[in-house]
């Protein structure tokens, strides 16, 4: 049975590093600690972390007609133009599926492709383009707060969404998968020969339909964290991504071969069947839904049987689903890490 964690691990008594974690490898499934997380990787071994911070993402609003809303703001797609959801106020917090493009409470300029356009099985468009004067970063301080769905149903300050990695301020949802690390953590981790470099992924809403495509979302992957990669994995060492937003940024800056350069920019890159895992040998995630693309994701990096064989253990001993919930790390087979020292030099883009 999934249970969702409907509070953060602090408010159950633990630590945030003491939550379940669940490693995966090919023979067989290990139940620990997140703080057991330096027992299962081995030097040389690099984590690579996202450094986007969470922002008050929910703003409340009003329609054309005068009834409330809330805003999710859910990213930028150019100068002056947003990405947003519209949701029903709280404690419903519903899609909002019957909005029209000029409404007053942003400039709603088209539906977004793909996102709950008109249809038998989706009643109206869900996501939406939007003009936006003035700045949504001041107005997110000013009155918005985290997006929160039902599961969760006491709110909780801004700094609970917040990761130990956070330094750029940029996330509509928190990259949930780095939650449970504490600077001691880190320090063992360090102590233990595991390098860590970083990625910027501002992750967009997470409340996406069954079988829909993840949202573009701006990425960057610096000169010296590509280097650190193409080094890894020359060296047979992993290639460890901290949760799906870690691994699409540095998915988007692979070239054929698994070659990493640095890149920045939106990316709409979907990892799946039809574009495997180029770099990323390794993963640490929470638990995602059944039909969500991250599942897609996580296949893409450790094959569909490790996934399900982790799913069904995790469903088996209880471990708690979504951003406040357990840990997963995914240690595929050697030889289902991408491609070798010899295939990820010279390569074109």
């Amino acid at each position: 049975m999934r249970r969702p964690a409907d509070c953060p691990p602090e408010a159950r008594g633990l630590a945030r590093d003491g939550v379940r974690l669940l490693v995966a490898t090919p023979d067989g499934m290990l139940h620990g600690r997140f703080t057991d997380l330096p027992g299962y990787l081995a030097p040389g071994d690099l984590l690579v972390v996202n450094t986007s911070g969470t922002v008050a993402a929910a703003v409340p609003g009003r329609r054309g007609d005068g009834r409330t809303v809330l805003v999710h703001w859910s990213g930028r797609l150019a100068e002056d133009t947003w990405l947003v959801e519209l949701r029903t106020e709280e404690p419903a917090v519903g899609r909002v599926t019957d909005a029209a493009a000029g409404e007053t409470t942003v400039t709603l300029l088209h539906a977004f492709p793909g996102r709950g356009l008109d249809g038998p099985d989706r009643p109206g468009p869900r996501m939406w383009a939007a003009a936006v004067a003035g700045d949504v970063a001041a107005l997110q301080a000013r009155h918005g707060r985290p997006v929160r769905y039902s599961y969760v149903p006491q709110p909780w300050p801004l700094s609970t969404y917040q990761t130990v990695f956070a330094r750029s301020p940029g996330s509509a949802e928190m990259p949930s998968a780095a939650r449970p690390f504490t600077a001691q953590l880190v320090t063992e981790l360090i102590s233990a020969g595991v390098l860590l470099a970083t990625v910027t992924l501002h992750a967009g809403v997470a409340s996406l339909e069954t079988g829909e495509a993840p949202l573009p979302e701006w990425f960057s992957v610096p000169p010296a964290t590509a280097d650190l990669v193409n080094l890894t994995r020359a060296a047979g060492r992993r290639v460890v991504a901290v949760g799906t937003t870690s691994t699409r940024a540095l998915e988007s800056a692979a070239v054929p071969g698994g070659r990493v350069r640095p890149s920045s920019g939106l990316t709409e890159l979907v990892i799946g069947p039809a574009r495997p895992a180029r770099v990323v040998t390794g993963l640490i995630s929470g638990w995602h839904d059944e039909g969500a693309s991250h599942l897609d994701l996580l296949t893409a990096v450790a094959g569909d049987d490790l996934v399900r064989a982790a799913y069904q253990a995790a469903e088996q001993a209880g471990y708690l689903w979504h951003e406040f919930g357990d840990s997963c790390l995914l240690l595929p087979p050697p030889t289902s890490r991408g491609s070798t020292a010899g295939d990820i030099t010279g390569q074109a883009a």
